[in-house]
C-alpha cells in the first residue's frame, strides 16, 4: 500500500539541514505540511532528542518516521510498534570507511610518532598488507570498509550479533567469541551500533585479549569503550595505541587523560562531517519518499526490538 503524500520535516532548529531535506521531499513528489496534517515525519535535527516525543505526538496520523543518522541511541527508548521507522543506515558508510583506512595507515606506519617529532628519529612501522584485522560490527559500514580494504589482502574477522557471513570478511563470528577473535589481531576496529548489549563491549577482558602490538580504532560510539580500562591498557603498554574518532564524553574535555598519550590520536567525530553527510542524507530521504509514495520497501529499516 502506498503511503500518504503529506510529510512534515521537523524540527526547525537546524535551518540548513531542514531546508535541504524539505527540498529532497519535494523533489520526490510529496508535499511538505505541518505536523497535524502529516502522514510521515522526516526528522531534521539529530541533536534535538528532547523535542522528539512532543513533535511526534503532534502528528497523530503519521505512520512513518525517517531518522537522519545511523546511530539512534538518543531516541531508541521512544521506538514503538505504532510507526514504521527508518534511519540513516548505510548513508555514511563510505565516508566512515575512508576514516578507517586513514586510521589504519596512521597506526601501522607510526604516524603519531612522526607527527610529533621535531628531529630525525629511528625508522619504524609495518605494512597493512596482509594484516589480521578484527572488526566489531557487520553492517553497512563494515561492508564498505571490506570493499576498500580488499586490495590489501588482509585477513578480516567480523564480530556481530549473528554468525551470518559478512560479505568480504574472511570469517564471521558472534559476540560470544569476541575474545578469541581479537587474540591475534593487528588491529581491532569498532564500527557497531550503540545498544545496551554493545555498551562497554571493549573492556578489560577484550583489551587484555589483544596482542600488545595491536591497535584499537573506534568509529562507532565512545560508550563502546570502558575508558578506565583503556587508560589502564595504555599505561601498561598492553596494546600498541588507539585512534579514536568518538569518545565518551563527547566532545572530550581538554583535561581528559586520553590527550596525554603519544600513541593516541583523537579526531573530533570526522568519520562523517555535516558537509560530507548532508548530500548523502538528502539522497536517502528523496529515495525513501519516492518508495513511500509507491508503497515499496524503505531503505534503512530500524529493528525496534534490537534498538537500531
Amino acid at each position: 500500500m502506498a503511503g500518504g503524500a503529506n510529510i512534515a520535516v521537523e524540527p526547525r532548529s537546524r535551518p540548513v539541514m531542514r531546508d535541504a531535506l524539505v527540498a529532497a521531499v519535494r523533489r520526490a513528489g510529496a508535499t511538505v505540511v505541518d505536523l497535524a496534517e502529516a502522514d510521515a515525519i522526516v526528522w531534521a535535527d539529530p541533536a534535538a532528542a528532547s523535542d522528539f516525543d512532543r513533535i511526534v505526538g503532534g502528528a497523530p496520523n503519521a505512520r512513518w518516521i525517517q531518522l537522519p543518522y545511523a546511530g539512534i541511541e538518543t531516541i531508541s527508548h521512544l521506538l514503538d510498534e505504532d510507526h514504521l521507522w527508518t534511519c540513516g543506515k548505510g548513508v555514511y558508510a563510505d565516508d566512515c570507511a575512508e576514516w578507517m583506512m586513514a586510521a589504519l595507515l596512521t597506526a601501522f606506519r607510526d604516524m603519531p610518532t612522526f607527527a610529533r617529532a621535531r628531529s630525525w628519529g629511528a625508522q619504524s612501522g609495518r605494512n597493512l598488507l596482509g594484516a589480521k584485522l578484527t572488526v566489531l560490527g557487520g553492517g553497512g559500514l563494515a561492508e564498505s570498509f571490506l570493499r576498500l580494504i580488499e586490495p590489501w589482502g588482509c585477513e578480516v574477522t567480523c564480530v556481530r550479533r549473528t554468525a551470518t557471513p559478512t560479505p568480504g570478511a574472511t570469517r564471521t563470528v558472534t559476540s560470544a567469541d569476541r575474545l578469541e577473535a581479537v587474540a591475534d589481531a593487528d588491529a581491532v576496529i569498532i564500527c557497531l551500533a550503540l545498544t545496551p548489549e554493545t555498551t562497554g563491549i571493549v573492556d578489560h577482558d577484550l583489551l587484555a585479549a589483544m596482542p600488545d602490538n595491536a591497535w584499537l580504532l573506534n568509529v562507532g560510539r565512545g560508550a563502546h569503550v570502558v575508558n578506565a580500562d583503556l587508560l589502564a591498557a595504555l599505561d601498561a603498554d598492553t596494546i600498541a595505541g588507539a585512534i579514536l574518532d568518538v569518545t565518551d564524553p563527547e566532545p572530550l574535555p581538554d583535561d581528559h587523560p586520553l590527550w596525554t598519550y603519544d600513541n593516541v590520536v583523537i579526531t573530533p567525530h570526522v568519520g562523517n562531517t555535516p558537509e560530507m553527510g548532508l548530500p548523502r542524507l538528502e539522497a536517502r530521504v528523496e529515495e525513501n519518499v519516492r518508495r513511500w509514495l509507491r508503497g515499496d520497501e524503505l531503505l534503512g529499516p530500524v529493528d525496534v526490538a534490537a534498538g537500531y
